[in-house]
């Protein structure tokens, strides 16, 4: 091999070689869905919340009485 063809193979070699990830600072695909799911739950409880809070009430009421 000569020198030219040697330094390309070691060049696409480190290239393609797999590195070892760091992951430190990366925020976990399960935090953002997590908080994600929060906010989702968060603004529909703020939105629908005297809709549900009657609902259960009559609910309630029907099966008391």
């Amino acid at each position: 091999m000569n020198a030219a063809s040697l330094l390309i193979t070691r060049i696409v070699l480190a290239i393609s070689a797999p590195r070892p990830r760091d992951e430190r600072g990366d925020v976990p695909g399960w935090v953002l869905v997590t908080v994600m799911t929060a906010g989702l739950v968060g603004a529909l409880w703020k939105l629908a919340g005297p809709q549900l809070n009657s609902m259960l009430t009559a609910a309630l009421d029907s099966v008391h009485n």
